[in-house]
């Protein structure tokens, strides 16, 4: 019964929320901050990569591979919502990483004879240079900067190759919606790439 007693009395400070810790980490740079963060969410983030990859070890290289973006990732990008944030990253992560093992476009062609946006759209081409990791690198980022709905509707069309109406279905926005968000996240994307120099 001692130890039941002795936590009524014991002042213990609850844990920093994740907003915090984020602050923290942006304000100071120190990975201990960061590393507290990750902690939390990282069963999640190995599970998703689980789910995608189902693979054991390529999912626990993936774990670290996404903490290592994050160093960097959380300096540029201001998230309001860390867990709903790392949940899109760790998922564009390992589309890519699967669409590069098929031998697949790893990144999207941003040039301005991109193919009209319609229902029966052909899968995106790249030239070589834009298959390095770097332009990898680049274009999750730029996804990460999208709108919640642009990133959403722009992942699935390119990404998973659904149509509209699937869109739809999964996401319950208005056709007209899907079509807006995938032509804005569409510039967006040209923009966030070109601005941050995205190799041609």
């Amino acid at each position: 019964m001692l130890p039941f007693f002795m936590k009524l009395f014991t002042n213990s400070a609850p844990p920093p929320p994740d907003a915090e810790l984020l602050r923290l980490y942006r304000e100071t740079g120190e990975l201990a901050h960061l590393a507290e963060l990750f902690q939390r969410h990282s069963e999640m983030v190995f599970l998703v990569c689980r789910k995608y990859l189902r693979d054991e070890e390529e999912s626990k290289d993936a774990t670290m591979q996404l903490f290592e973006h994050l160093t960097k990732a959380l300096l540029q990008h201001d998230v309001a919502n860390f867990k709903g944030w790392l949940y899109t990253a760790t998922k564009n992560h390992c589309l890519m990483q699967l669409r590069a093992q098929k031998g697949q476009a790893a990144t999207l062609n941003l040039d301005e004879n991109w193919p009209p946006l319609m229902e029966n759209h052909e899968p995106l081409h790249l030239t070589e240079a834009e298959q390095t990791e770097a332009a990898e690198q680049l274009l999750r980022e730029a996804l990460q900067a999208l709108p919640a709905e642009q990133n959403t509707c722009v992942e699935l069309f390119y990404l998973q190759q659904k149509s509209y109406r699937e869109i739809t279905d999964l996401t319950g926005y208005e056709l007209s919606k899907v079509k807006s968000y995938i032509q804005n996240g569409k510039r967006n994307l040209k923009i966030y790439m070109e601005k941050h120099h995205a190799p041609r």
